[in-house]
């Protein structure tokens, strides 16, 4: 099998580098050879976050270049418009249309550009855009918007189990969190 190369990119503390976890997890339960490049910038701070995950029956390198990811899982609008340039053509963009307001647009010295979803499809992007944030916080926590990616995610990996991903899930999250995180994956995948 070829290398496929999925973009994994979010604000810091939205829980991207849990999500590219759960990911290599799945992967490597698949058999796949994975490779896992995490970038933090200024994560503490809300800064850029982007993770590459590649995978294949053999990855020789972590990273990924601009018009090489089959996929982009992206946490948040201006993160999903910001890294474009890396999806290649006919790629596809999973985004969440939460906006979380950098810095130069919190001081008011720039604008958060609207109608980002539809610049992305404009440009080419097979884009499916949902609020993962209102799914996140309807099965109890704003901060499982990572693991309602995940689950939108696994749509597009109809051959892995849904165990296999429950599994990840059981895996990398704390106990007292695993129901709510289980009711936002599900939801998640169900997302239309």
């Amino acid at each position: 099998m070829e290398t496929k190369n999925i973009m994994i990119v979010g604000v810091g503390g939205q829980g991207t580098l849990l999500a590219s976890k759960l990911l290599g997890y799945v992967l490597l339960k698949q058999g796949y050879d994975v490779k896992v490049s995490e970038v933090h910038g200024m994560s503490q701070r809300g800064g850029s976050v982007v993770t590459y995950v590649r995978y294949g029956d053999k990855v020789y390198s972590p990273v990924i270049d601009r018009g090489e990811a089959d996929m982009i899982l992206a946490f948040e609008q201006l993160e999903a418009a910001r890294w474009l340039p890396y999806l290649k053509k006919g790629g596809r963009i999973i985004v969440n249309t939460q906006r979380m307001e950098p810095m130069p647009v919190i001081t008011e010295a720039a604008v958060y550009p609207e109608d980002l979803v539809g610049k992305m499809r404009a440009a080419g992007a097979e884009v499916d855009a949902g609020d993962f944030l209102e799914i996140a916080t309807k099965a109890g926590s704003a901060k499982a918007v990572n693991i309602a990616l995940m689950g939108r995610l696994s749509v597009y990996f109809p051959d892995i189990p849904g165990e296999v991903w429950q599994e990840a899930i059981e895996a990398n999250v704390p106990p007292k969190f695993l129901d709510l995180n289980r009711i936002a994956f599900e939801n998640g995948s169900k997302m239309s």
